[in-house]
């Protein structure tokens, strides 16, 4: 029994240390508390929708031949460089020829009649003057002269058109560029009875390309004329290509339910890297700014919780762009002034706030916001470059870690970000803030 009672007794002597060590020196250990903090710095920052697209030249012209026959000689083929005016082909003119000298003998044919009727008409005009004829006979002789002279002008129309014809057989090159395409080979025939054939097609200048992008439906609303565009082609993997956007078409594309807008981008290939129908992999840039105040996106979300208020005195801002513009419904600015748009030229301008570490208080902060990247937020006004503010919270022995661990889920579309070279943010983040002793 005494033997039983001394186990007891060790139990609960065992417990009680327990209860002790997790609840009462866990909760002291707790009790150290620390921030992340991360600096105002400038720097790139940018959104981004992405689309497929292929690269085309700007311009093309599509060659064909107005007349039917054997395609005699062909002068260009592909890839070559051709001028305007330039002989690319020609069809065997013989049956044109033969049409020619019949042109020709129809209209001396029409000629001579017409130098007949001339004269008959002479002279039944004067016997009609003097009463020796009758109105009809008269008026016979009229009508011959007229017929004839429309005679002499019917064959003067056959002759041109033979002509006309004679110079198609000729085939010549409308613009300066390069032929991409030749569809014909010398003794082949054509025929443009119907619809003329396509002989060449030729691009006038592919040292200034076009990429046509089809752009989601879901994101063409950001695209505008004139912003910044990069892409990628298969060919060349480790190039990046720039250019910007031209035009979007109004015509809508509908594949699998999906609606696409065709977007224009021109884009500069002085190296001639860049061929025509190349796969592109686009990034149309809807926001960007080379020179903007950042700080980490967690910061805009970060709020101290209670756990702070035996520490900490906590501050609390008064709201200071009360009458910096007119905001809607939604918490965003619609006007800015010029200070004020600086930075957030781009995007939407929204309240938000953050707060910064100076002793033992915690004092919160209003600023405006721009672009946000979910990495890092453009701040339009409220802080300077090398502000330090809070990012996260850390207590007890957990390592104040100033990485962004900001979890995206693998599923959901992503906004890509593109940091050129002279413009990363290298802003640092340092642990701050002990304990009061």
């Amino acid at each position: 029994m005494k033997k039983r009672t001394i186990i007891l007794l060790l139990i609960l002597i065992l417990a009680a240390f327990a209860v002790y060590y997790f609840y009462f020196r866990k909760n002291e250990e707790s009790g150290t508390i620390s921030f992340v903090t991360g600096k105002a710095e400038y720097g790139y920052i940018g959104l981004s929708v992405t689309a497929t697209g292929t690269v085309q030249p700007v311009d093309t012209v599509t060659v064909g031949a107005q007349v039917s026959g054997v395609v005699q000689n062909v002068y260009a083929d592909f890839n070559d460089v051709v001028k305007a005016g330039q002989l690319i082909a020609k069809v065997d003119p013989s049956i044109i020829e033969q049409q020619l000298d019949q042109a020709k003998a129809t209209l001396a044919n029409a000629q001579s009649n017409l130098a007949y009727q001339q004269s008959n008409y002479d002279r039944q005009n004067q016997l009609y003057e003097l009463g020796a004829i009758s109105k009809a006979d008269y008026q016979l002789a009229l009508n011959q002269f007229n017929s004839a002279k429309a005679s002499v002008s019917n064959a003067t129309a056959q002759l041109n058109l033979a002509q006309r014809n004679l110079y198609y057989t000729n085939i010549y090159s409308p613009i300066n560029g390069v032929v991409l395409n030749r569809n014909v080979s010398a003794g082949q025939t054509i025929a443009s009875s119907f619809s003329a054939p396509t002989l060449f097609v030729i691009a006038r200048d592919l040292t200034k390309m076009q990429v046509r992008a089809d752009v989601d439906e879901a994101d063409i609303g950001g695209v505008r004329s004139g912003q910044h565009v990069t892409f990628t082609v298969d060919a060349f993997p480790n190039d990046i290509f720039h250019g910007s956007v031209n035009q979007i078409l109004l015509r809508p594309a509908v594949s699998a339910n999906v609606v696409t807008y065709t977007t224009l981008i021109d884009v500069d290939n002085k190296e001639l890297k860049l061929k025509p129908g190349m796969t592109a992999s686009i990034n149309i840039y809807t926001q960007e700014d080379s020179n903007a105040l950042l700080i980490p996106a967690r910061a805009v979300n970060f709020k101290p919780d209670t756990t702070v208020l035996k520490n900490y005195v906590i501050e609390r801002a008064v709201e200071k762009f009360q009458n910096t513009s007119k905001e809607d419904s939604a918490g965003n600015f619609s006007k800015m002034d010029a200070t004020a748009r600086t930075g957030g030229q781009n995007g939407d301008v929204k309240r938000s706030s953050v707060w910064m570490l100076k002793g033992d208080t915690l004092i919160e902060k209003k600023i405006l916001t721009g672009i946000d990247d979910d990495v890092n937020v453009n701040v339009v006004k409220g802080l300077s470059a090398g502000d330090e503010i809070i990012t996260a919270m850390a207590t007890g022995e957990v390592k104040a870690d100033n990485s962004d661990n900001t979890q995206r889920s693998p599923f959901m579309p992503q906004m890509r970000r593109r940091t050129p070279a002279g413009n990363k943010n290298t802003a640092g983040q340092q642990q701050a803030g002990q304990k009061k002793q």
